[in-house]
Formats: C-alpha cells, sequence, structure tokens
C-alpha cells in the first residue's frame, strides 16, 4: 500500500512534467529518456577515460561530452549496490543487506536481509513506469527470483534477468557451486538462451529489441543495463585476450605503481599519494614460476579484453539510439557496483572437482573460450584498484570507490566532479531530471542535478555516506573516513583516515584524532542503527560462509538422490541382517 501510495504521487507529477496530450504514450512527450549502465566488478581505474589500460571508445567518448565523477563509492557487494541504485535508499532499508551466497544463518529472514527487495519499497523504474516511462532491463538482477521478485514486479515492461551473482557468458550454466545451473527469466518466466550467446552482445541486443518495440508507443524510456562484464567467470574471443598480453607482462606490483603514475597524472589523485603497503598474503610477481606468469598475464588480458568487447557492444546500442533519434535526448550514466573482485575459486575446496563434473577447464593456452573459467585473483585485484586499498568485498577505497560517467542534455561536458556522491543518488537524480519528485524523505540519496550543470553545490562537502556489508563498514564524513575490516584482509578494529589528503589509506589517525574517531564512531552506530545493520556473528569469515553456504545448497540440489540411496543402503544393510539372524536362528 505504501508503494503504491508513493509510486502514484509521482506518477502525477511526471505527467504534470510531460507535454499535454490525450494519453501518456504521445510522440510530443519531451521528457528525457534515461540508460543506466552497470558494469560488474569494474575498479576505478579500469574505463580508458580513467586511466585503464582497456580500450573503452564508447565510454570515453560520454566522458568527454558529460561529468566524470572522482569520488563516487558504492557498496563493496553487487547486491546491495544494485538495491541502492533502484531505490535510492540504503541497502539494508531497501531489504538486500548482503548477498544469498555469503549471508550467515542468524541474519536470514531478518528485515533488512530478506534478500530481495522489500514489497514496502519504490523502484525508481515503477514510479518512471507510472508516469508514463516506458522500462526495459537486461542483464543481471539478483535481487530476487520468486513470485513479485522479478523486474517485471518491480516496474519494468519488459525484462531479461539472470537472478544469480553471475553465470557463464557463453552457455546457459553456472559459475559456481552454489548455482544448479543459470536462471534467466523474461518478463518474469524461466527463459532459455540461444545457441550463439554471448552475454555482453545478448544483452545489448535484448534491449535494442525492447526499445524498438511497438509497445513503447512514443514514450520516454527507462533503460537499464547490466553486463555480466567483468565479474568471474572472465571470458571472451581470444582477438580481444590477445591484444592485451603485452600490457601486463610487468606483473602485478609494475601495474599498481603505473596506475598511481596515471592518476596523478590525470589528476585524480593528489601528486602526494602513497600506496598502502602490500598485504603479506599476496605473492610478489617475482615469486612466480615461468608458468605461473603466463597464466596469470593471460588472465588478467581477458580481463580487459571482456571489458573491450563489453564496451564494443554498449557502442552498438549508443550508436541505434543516435540512429534513431533518441541519443541527443537520453541521459546516460555509466558505473560500477563495486571494486575489483579477488576471489581465486580454483584454490577453494571442491572447485576442481566441480570444475571436472561440469567440464569446465582452466588452461592457459584455451583461457576465456568456451568451457573455461578465468579471474585476476586477489593480487590483480589489489593492483586494480590502485591508487586505493583493497577490493570487492571491503570498505576499504578499493572495494567502494568506484567510475561514475554521466552525459546526456543540460550536463556540462568535459567537466569533473569531486564531491563525495553515493550509489544511493542515482535514483533521486533520475527522478529530478525525468520531472519526477526526488523529496529527500524518500530518498536516502541526493539529486546531483545540480551538480551536473558543472555548478559547485556546497551541500556535499560535509555529508554523511555510511556503508556496510557482511561486517565491513565504512563512514565517510567531509574528509573523514571510519572504516573496519573483517578478516582475512582487515583487523575488525575500526581505523580513521584523511581520505583527502591520504586516499590510499595509509595512515591511521586513530590514535593522533581520539575524539574525531569517538565522534566517528558514534555517527556510525547512529546510522547503523537507523538503516538496521545487524551486528556479525562471532567469528564470522565471509569466505567461510561462502563455502559452508555453497555446500548446503549442493545438499538441498541432491538431496532426493542422496535420501534414496541412503534408503536402499538401509534396505540392504536391513536385509543382510535379518538374513544373518535368521541363519542363526535355524
Amino acid at each position: 500500500m505504501t508503494r503504491h501510495i508513493v509510486t502514484t504521487g509521482l506518477a502525477v507529477l511526471g505527467l504534470l512534467a510531460a507535454s499535454t496530450g490525450t494519453g501518456l504514450a504521445q510522440e510530443t512527450d519531451t521528457r528525457p529518456n534515461i540508460l543506466v549502465v552497470v558494469v560488474d566488478d569494474a575498479a576505478f581505474m579500469d574505463f580508458g577515460a580513467y586511466g585503464g589500460e582497456a580500450r573503452t571508445p564508447a565510454i570515453d567518448a560520454l566522458a568527454r561530452r558529460g561529468m566524470l565523477f572522482t569520488a563516487h563509492r558504492s557498496t563493496p557487494l553487487c547486491a546491495p549496490s544494485r538495491a541502492m541504485l533502484l531505490t535510492g535508499l540504503d541497502a539494508h532499508r531497501a531489504g538486500v543487506g548482503t548477498i544469498p551466497e555469503v549471508i550467515p544463518p542468524e541474519h536470514r529472514g531478518a528485515p533488512g536481509y530478506r534478500l530481495s527487495l522489500d514489497p514496502s519499497v519504490a523502484t525508481i523504474a515503477e514510479s518512471l513506469q507510472e508516469a508514463g516511462y516506458f522500462t526495459a532491463m537486461t542483464g543481471k538482477w539478483h535481487l530476487g527470483h520468486g513470485a513479485g521478485e522479478t523486474p517485471d514486479a518491480q516496474g519494468f515492461d519488459r525484462s531479461f534477468a539472470l537472478d544469480a551473482s553471475g553465470a557463464d557468458n557463453w552457455e546457459q550454466k553456472s559459475y559456481m557451486p552454489y548455482y544448479r545451473g543459470a536462471p534467466w527469466f523474461e518478463d518474469g518466466q524461466p527463459a532459455t538462451l540461444p545457441e550463439d550467446f554471448y552475454s555482453s552482445r545478448f544483452i545489448v541486443d535484448r534491449m535494442i529489441d525492447y526499445l524498438d518495440t511497438p509497445e513503447r508507443d512514443g514514450r520516454p524510456f527507462f533503460a537499464y543495463v547490466a553486463f555480466q562484464a567483468i565479474h568471474i567467470p572472465l571470458q571472451v574471443d581470444p582477438a580481444y585476450t590477445d591484444a592485451y598480453i603485452d600490457t601486463y607482462a610487468g606483473g602485478w606490483d609494475a601495474l599498481r605503481e603505473d596506475r598511481l603514475d596515471r592518476a596523478i597524472d590525470l589528476g585524480l589523485v593528489a601528486p602526494d599519494t602513497v600506496l598502502a603497503e602490500t598485504p603479506g598474503r599476496l605473492r610478489s610477481w617475482d615469486s612466480l614460476t615461468d608458468a605461473q606468469r603466463t597464466l596469470y598475464t593471460r588472465s588478467m588480458a581477458v580481463n580487459a579484453g571482456m571489458l573491450e568487447a563489453m564496451d564494443a557492444h554498449l557502442g552498438r546500442l549508443i550508436d541505434h539510439l543516435d540512429a534513431t533519434g533518441a541519443l541527443d535526448n537520453t541521459l546516460i550514466v555509466i558505473t560500477s557496483d563495486n571494486g575489483p573482485e579477488p576471489s581465486h575459486p580454483v584454490g577453494e575446496p571442491g572447485f576442481r572437482f566441480w570444475m571436472f563434473r561440469n567440464g569446465i577447464s582452466w588452461d592457459v593456452e584455451t583461457l576465456g573460450e568456451p568451457g573455461t573459467t578465468a579471474f585476476i585473483g586477489p593480487e590483480w585485484a589489489f593492483a586494480a584498484a590502485s591508487p586505493f586499498n583493497l577490493f570487492k568485498f571491503y570498505a576499504s577505497e578499493g572495494g567502494l570507490r568506484v567510475p561514475l560517467v554521466m552525459a546526456g542534455p543540460g550536463i556540462a561536458q568535459g567537466g569533473r566532479v569531486g564531491a563525495a556522491t553515493s550509489v544511493a543518488d542515482i535514483a533521486p537524480t533520475l527522478a529530478d531530471v525525468a520531472g519526477l519528485d526526488a523529496d529527500p524523505a524518500r530518498f536516502t540519496g541526493r539529486s546531483l542535478a545540480g551538480l551536473l550543470t558543472g555548478a559547485p553545490d556546497t551541500g556535499f562537502a560535509e555529508r554523511s555516506i555510511g556503508f556496510e556489508v557482511s561486517g565491513n563498514a565504512a563512514f565517510v564524513q567531509g574528509r573523514w573516513k571510519l572504516v573496519r575490516n573483517l578478516a582475512p584482509w582487515g583487523s575488525g578494529e575500526w581505523q580513521l583516515f584523511d581520505i583527502e589528503a591520504d586516499p590510499g589509506e595509509t595512515t591511521d589517525m586513530g590514535d593522533i584524532e581520539p575524539l574525531i574517531l569517538a565522534r566517528m564512531i558514534a555517527s556510525y552506530n547512529d546510522w547503523a542503527e537507523t538503516a538496521g545493520v545487524l551486528p556479525m556473528p562471532e567469528g564470522y569469515s565471509v569466505h567461510r560462509q561462502i563455502f559452508r553456504n555453497a555446500i548446503r545448497r549442493q545438499l538441498s540440489f541432491y538431496w532426493p538422490w542422496l535420501a534414496g540411496i541412503a534408503l536402499v543402503l538401509a534396505g540392504g544393510i536391513g536385509m543382510i541382517v535379518f538374513s544373518r539372524r535368521k541363519t542363526h536362528s535355524n
């Protein structure tokens, strides 16, 4: 009921903003189209416009004719970030405080941890849909798959969605033991992928089909494109991979230094920025064998190639908008859901057996091709996150700080935004530009519309932004950042950083500024209570929990089969015992 009241009110405001006519779908409706693109696991510097090695001409062109954000943060994990993007609320308030793969049993079903969007929360898609927009999404959803949880029930007229953290990019199959298959849905119904499937190409093709459908009937559109690239498994045509072999031949230690130098040259960080010390758990490039260097060099090359291929398909979508006359009136938003992925799945217990059972290889000669898995691992992820510290899952800047590019009508060209912004700001921004209500009482985030004109907005200078996923937490207020990371990459203790002077998070200021530390902890606790953050169980480990949850899921998949075997064995043993007793009695 609450959702209906909110979205209906926004619909009325949206209609007032539209051109006059006898219905919603008028060709004279001049409100801007909206295209939101989420790249999966892209580091702050992965796009060419931010100094990355991969060729991303489509994104770079948008950055030149729009605004590039340099202090934008997302959560350190995919589904919470997507929930915030679509609702403008903190992830816990939206119902997605973490993901199913890592949730401890103590949190299951608790408020804020339903693992799908809360029914009382309205998505920006619902608001735009009721205001007369045609709404469509393609790609990764990961926000629920039950009745009322798929995109068709969350405000999207058309959708082709993957409800999983990831999947194979060449076939309809899982990429890890947690999933039995690849659960794709079209308009809420289980769907089958085409024989010639490749994720980035298909996601764009299907979106073009939706935008060209007669059902749109001249309405402005909201298109949400959520790529699988560059999430594990890294997969792409070898022609893309081969172009980057020499690029990464120097190894991850060299890349980390190179990205720092480029970030300084591009003015993304201050000239005196220092890199955080490399954790002792990470291997040095020089410690590897020649065969290992070859394998890991190609892994990073596949990563860059997959990003370039994604950009090429995104370019096709942008070209289509241009050819149909829609581009000049389309607001385009491109971002990432979190920092680079550090997982090394082949080293996890049982993963190689799962690969064997599913015909998946990890051979350097075919890396990235159909039937393979690939990943960059923690060392490359740490390097890719440069000039920041750590990576996905963690609340250091390497996990939170991500690229954000916005371009479109009314946006200043070639500008930079250094204000602290959050993924929760995207929904109120879209509401604002579409003529809907961006009332702060409805959103946790703030509209960025003022910043997009190039004018300074002092209201962002001292804003407070909180993040928490699976015990890893951060609270940003002006120049100060409070951080807590759990094991294995953190101590579980609060640290305080002057994030403007020390974006690499190298010097803990807690002992030097104890009053500021105490104030920030108190502010975080207030925020966490309001957001509905639950404390983590004693001894929680995200990696151990992934393993336990995967085992539990596997048992649920095969329990009827295992139970049948158990019954047969029990029956056989019973017959043997009965037979022996009968023999002895005779």
